[in-house]
């Protein structure tokens, strides 16, 4: 394990990309060596600071313009990057920081999705770079630490995706489901999830709880895939910051008992740091500026329908904090470590 990590983060105005730079401000193995912006921004040159006034004092680093005269100038100095980007962006440019040598930590959707012809129809643009497709791992922490560990590039999961799959894959890891039915996932998300940029439909002040791109959001065959079974995705978006809330309803086999599924999710996360199984309903406020994960089910045995809900920080859990335990699991540490931090746990937004 290298005792200090050169790193940049390329997206750094971004909701995610400043959570992300204040984790890693904190982490004793990290020397943020450069923050990126993309080129023409308004952000060129001033300070990360001056966009986020919580880190005043902290992370007092000048945002810099990505470009190909910037990548060859520095890409060989760092170990690793972080991409908080359009997909575009690091569909394109993934493969060169391998090249160099720079493991990658993609928080886009650019290599979510094992099938390249999927890309066009959901995310918008032909995916041109095959063999970074093929060696790039899902980064779902709590369940892939060896495909993390072992890739030199690390697909970070969305965060609707996050919150349904630590809620489906206890279940569908174990066969309990029933293969001829369908798995609904509803999920909320707050506004932050919409990103940084203005948008009337993402305002605050317009936004009324309401589903959105129902059976052609983007998050639907990245779930199907890593669960390994279709589902039913229905996203809404919800007048509130951040957290998101996903419920899970699918049918069990007929001879599931309760104990098969006590066991299945003891045996899932009894030894995750970051994983809190409840004996009641999760709430969004007891995740939100949190990277936890808190699951709650419960069955119907004489229906076998099993409903199981998860609320996680749609930009820690959902994003920032999952891409450091990514991070962590890659340099053979805690995954959950500096994310328990008294003076991170419960912090304001900034």
């Amino acid at each position: 394990m290298s005792q200090l990590n050169n790193v940049a983060v390329i997206g750094a105005s971004g909701y995610v990309g400043a959570e992300l730079i204040g984790l890693l401000c904190k982490h004793s193995h990290v020397a943020i060596k450069h923050l990126l912006v993309s080129e023409n921004s308004y952000s060129e040159g001033k300070l990360f600071s001056d966009l986020h006034g919580r880190w005043q004092g902290i992370c007092d680093v000048p945002l810099q313009a990505f470009s190909s005269q910037w990548f060859e100038q520095y890409a060989s100095e760092l170990d690793c990057v972080f991409f908080a980007t359009p997909h575009e962006f690091s569909a394109d440019w993934a493969q060169a920081f391998v090249n160099a040598g720079v493991k990658v930590f993609d928080l886009s959707g650019g290599f979510r999705l094992n099938n390249v012809k999927d890309y066009p129809t959901y995310y918008g643009f032909e995916h041109s770079h095959i063999d970074a497709l093929e060696v790039a791992k899902y980064g779902l922490a709590e369940w892939h630490e060896s495909a993390i560990k072992e890739t030199p590039l690390v697909a970070v999961p969305g965060c609707y995706p996050t919150a349904s799959l630590l809620a489906l894959k206890p279940i569908t890891e174990n066969n309990l489901h029933r293969k001829d039915t369908l798995i609904v996932v509803n999920g909320i998300s707050g506004v932050s999830g919409a990103g940084r940029s203005a948008s009337l439909a993402t305002n605050f002040n317009e936004v009324s709880l309401g589903a959105y791109n129902i059976l052609k959001h983007r998050h639907q065959p990245e779930i199907s895939q890593e669960a390994g079974a279709e589902v039913i995705f229905n996203p809404h978006l919800a007048p509130y910051k951040r957290g998101l809330l996903s419920t899970v309803t699918l049918q069990l086999n007929s001879e599931v008992t309760v104990e098969q599924i006590e066991q299945a999710f003891n045996r899932a996360y009894q030894d995750k740091a970051l994983i809190r199984l409840l004996n009641t309903w999760p709430k969004i406020d007891n995740v939100a500026y949190t990277p936890f994960a808190d699951i709650h089910w419960k069955y119907d045995e004489q229906k076998q329908v099993l409903v199981v809900s998860c609320a996680i920080d749609n930009l820690l859990k959902g994003a920032a904090s999952q891409a450091l335990q990514c991070f962590n699991i890659s340099i053979d540490l805690s995954s959950q470590y500096s994310l328990l931090a008294p003076n991170y746990i419960g912090g304001s937004n900034g």
